[in-house]
C-alpha cells in the first residue's frame, strides 16, 4: 500500500493545481493566458513541472487584507463580551 504514496501525492497535486487554475480570475494569472496554463498543467503534470509552475509563478499572491490575524481574546477579558452581558443583566 505504501508504494502507491507517491502516485497519490502526484496525482493530488495535479489536481488541486488544475482545479486552481480553472477557479483563479483571468486577471489574477501572470505571465500567460490561463488557457495556456491549463495545457500546461495537464501536459506536464505527470513529471509536477506544471502544478509547480502554476503555483510557484503562475497566480498572484495576495497579502491578507487586514495583515495578521487579531489575537484571539478569552471572553472573560474581551471588554465588549462584559459589556453586552451587563446589557443583558439590565434588560431582563
Amino acid at each position: 500500500m505504501l508504494r502507491y504514496l507517491p502516485f497519490l501525492l502526484v496525482l493530488a497535486l495535479w489536481i488541486y493545481a488544475f482545479v486552481d487554475c480553472l477557479n483563479t480570475p483571468e486577471e489574477e494569472v501572470r505571465h500567460l493566458p490561463k488557457v495556456v496554463w491549463v495545457v500546461i498543467i495537464l501536459l506536464f503534470g505527470e513529471v509536477l513541472v506544471g502544478p509547480v509552475a502554476w503555483l510557484i509563478t503562475g497566480r498572484v499572491r495576495r497579502a491578507p487584507a487586514d495583515g495578521p490575524a487579531p489575537a484571539w481574546v478569552a471572553p472573560d477579558d474581551n471588554p465588549e463580551f462584559l459589556k453586552s452581558l451587563d446589557k443583558d443583566d439590565r434588560d431582563t
